[in-house]
């Protein structure tokens, strides 16, 4: 993917976020995460049904980095489940961390970060909504 592609991604993400704006209904697990480096604060909420993500939605203050990798995060994560989820989350940060291979395929739009890496003080900010994720994944073991 091409620089100018990868920016543009990111910035329409960024002005048009998907499901931005939280519910009052029930059923929702709501977290927040903050990163202490910078403004980002966000709640995150998700409604989970036989341990599938049915709904994801945000709110918050934070920088275009985190609000993009939010909104794209919630359009892949939708519809799967927490195995599923899991393993999405594993492939992001090999990406993120340049760890090892990562299957590009399974992440799709999120690879738009795959360089976030050259800029180590950002690396907090693509990973902030996937941190929500997990937590509220715990929650939702827990609850089981």
């Amino acid at each position: 993917m091409d620089e100018k592609l990868k920016r543009d991604i990111i910035l329409d993400n960024y002005q048009n976020p998907m499901n931005r704006g939280l519910t009052d209904s029930n059923g929702y697990i709501k977290v927040n995460t903050r990163n202490s480096s910078c403004v980002d604060n966000v709640d995150v909420m998700a409604k989970l049904k036989d341990g599938v993500f049915i709904d994801i939605r945000f709110d918050g203050e934070a920088c275009a980095i985190s609000t993009s990798a939010t909104s794209i995060m919630i359009k892949t994560l939708i519809g799967k489940t927490i195995a599923e989820t899991e393993k999405i989350i594993d492939n992001y940060e090999k990406m993120i961390n340049e760890e090892e291979e990562y299957d590009k395929d399974l992440l799709g739009e999120l690879c738009v970060y795959d360089t976030v890496s050259k800029q180590p003080s950002r690396k907090k900010c693509a990973t902030l909504p996937f941190e929500s994720i997990k937590k509220i994944i715990a929650l939702a073991k827990d609850t089981k």
